[in-house]
């Protein structure tokens, strides 16, 4: 069954060529960030062509760049930029695209960003070993902050990362099917590398747990709605995410828009679509569109909306419990982007 998605997906009538939130975060400390990415170059250069090529490659296309920014917001919160948060942006924002490389392999991913990814054009073993060189590279960029606070919430970061995969690929040929499987897949998954931004650039300035754990607990539930968003992309076509509409179904993902549908809809039909999702078999593209519908028509999209809006509110109200600041400002304003963004 086609779906029509012309009028599924209204955030996507939203999209402008206004500046967001994150251009005048990037306009604003365009310096640091050109200076983070200058030790992100120079870390990763090697004495190997074919490796400098890789990454090269890699490189031209940057994101977006909010984890590395949302350390720099968290030190501002508690102090000021410094040579050592730009080292601590840089290292982790070479660890979190050591992740995304080595994640491509595992989901055979095609394109990232809209380009082709490193396994796409150099195979999964060139790949795996790039990604390899990025992890190394963010400990020693680490190590020069000289700072064993960050290196430990690095080093814990990783594995927490790695845990979360494996999480996500366990519930998927496991068949999980409940939304506290899928929360806690995600908080690691997603939500602890956004723990670990804030949380490495406050160590950064030499703010004390007690000053930043709130931020942290704010910082999760970002994290959170995040993936969320990320989820709700799998049921709208799009050239800009570089996945395909119904990439996380076809790979066994069963994700919050689904789950909540599943609790909503009229028991026969859930049944029917539960056990489509318990089967063995690969999804064909009509049973891919089947399930979108599914959750589409069963208010699984509007339930995971408005999860992001009751996780911003509870965000909000941490975040507030911290003076105001321009800081504070642009985690408050982040976290619409986030819940609104488009690609």
């Amino acid at each position: 069954m086609a779906i029509d998605h012309t009028e599924l997906d209204t955030d996507r009538s939203k999209e402008t060529k206004q500046p967001t939130v994150l251009d005048r975060i990037q306009q604003t400390m365009s310096a640091e960030i050109e200076a983070m990415n200058g030790i992100i170059r120079s870390s990763l250069a090697t004495d190997h062509p074919l490796v400098n090529s890789i990454i090269d490659n890699y490189l031209l296309t940057k994101g977006k760049q909010i984890r590395p920014i949302l350390v720099m917001l968290s030190a501002r919160m508690f102090g000021a930029i410094t040579e050592t948060v730009l080292h601590s942006a840089a290292a982790l924002e070479m660890l979190h695209n050591a992740t995304l490389i080595h994640d491509d392999v595992v989901d055979q991913t095609p394109l990232r960003r809209g380009r082709p990814t490193v396994n796409a054009v150099w195979g999964n073993h060139l790949a795996v070993l790039s990604g390899d060189i990025f992890v190394s590279k963010a400990l020693s960029t680490g190590v020069r902050t000289r700072n064993l606070a960050i290196l430990d919430t690095l080093s814990a970061l990783g594995t927490e990362l790695s845990l979360g995969e494996m999480d996500q690929l366990f519930n998927a040929r496991s068949h999980v099917l409940n939304k506290e499987a899928y929360f806690d897949m995600i908080g690691r998954k997603t939500a602890s590398l956004f723990v670990g931004c804030v949380r490495i650039g406050a160590q950064a300035v030499g703010a004390s747990e007690e000053e930043f754990g709130s931020l942290e607990r704010f910082a999760r539930l970002l994290g959170l709605a995040f993936q969320i968003r990320d989820d709700i992309f799998d049921y709208f076509p799009s050239d800009d995410i570089g996945k395909p509409s119904g990439h996380d179904l076809l790979e066994g993902k069963v994700t919050l828009p689904i789950l909540a549908a599943l609790e909503s809809a009229p028991a026969e039909k859930a049944e029917e679509v539960r056990t489509l999702l318990l089967g063995d078999c690969e999804f064909s593209p009509e049973e891919v569109a089947c399930i979108q519908r599914f959750a589409i028509d069963n208010g699984g999209i509007e339930v995971a909306r408005a999860e992001m809006r009751r996780l911003q509110e509870e965000g909000l109200e941490i975040l507030h419990t911290y003076p105001s600041s321009p800081a504070r400002g642009y985690f408050e304003e982040i976290f619409d982007f986030i819940i609104e963004r488009t690609l």
